[in-house]
């Protein structure tokens, strides 16, 4: 939400608040008694106030207790395999380990190369290299990115080692586990709402 909904939002509520003690003088309660109805009213706008202001808060917050719920994002053995859900935003997300480091991410196999943010690569102890970047195409465009290698990738039971990806200021939070990880699998594929990992 922007700051001009924010000032329409509050001006309205404060309008609607300016309503209720005129209402109150105008019935001529006692002054205790009016105050404390005027203190309940003002809470009560105030958590209106609150809640319509962090709505989008709410909401997300709202959809990430779901797909914990769902249990999106987790990884379900079966048998050898892997199996994923599908994602409340139609992707798949998968909770994995980067050199022990819990990391999510989103399974992307439009991306050539595994791609991990910069805070990621920090926390998970993964120097990038320090010859060329490479220039990436994302979504939001083209963006330079190094190389590096990350000692352990964990996803469930499969792990690599010395693995391959690519690190930049550019991804943000987001971290992609791209095709260099599903083509080392002898398997893969979706199953309805399910991707496979065949290890």
């Amino acid at each position: 939400m922007n700051g001009e909904d924010q000032a329409l939002g509050f001006i309205y509520l404060l309008g609607v608040l300016v309503l209720v003690v005129s209402a109150l003088m105008v019935r001529r309660i006692p002054i205790g008694k009016g105050l404390k109805m005027f203190a309940g009213w003002v809470l009560i706008f105030l958590a209106v106030f609150v809640a319509f202001t962090l709505k989008d808060d709410f909401a997300a917050l709202g959809r990430r207790v779901l797909q914990e719920s769902r249990g999106e994002g987790e990884v379900v053995q079966a048998g050898r395999e892997l199996r994923i859900r599908k994602a409340a935003d139609g992707h798949f997300w998968v909770n994995g380990k980067l050199n022990g480091d819990s990391v999510r991410f989103l399974i992307d196999s439009g991306a050539t190369t595994t791609s991990i943010s910069s805070e990621t690569a920090r926390t998970a102890g993964i120097e990038p290299s320090s010859s060329f970047p490479v220039l990436i195409q994302t979504a939001n465009g083209v963006v330079a990115a190094s190389r590096a290698r990350a000692e352990r990738l964990k996803v469930g039971t499969i792990e690599r080692r010395d693995f391959p990806v690519q690190v930049s200021e550019a991804f943000g939070p987001m971290n992609v586990l791209g095709m260099n990880f599903l083509s080392s699998l002898s398997g893969w594929g979706v199953e309805g709402e399910w991707l496979v990992l065949k290890p």
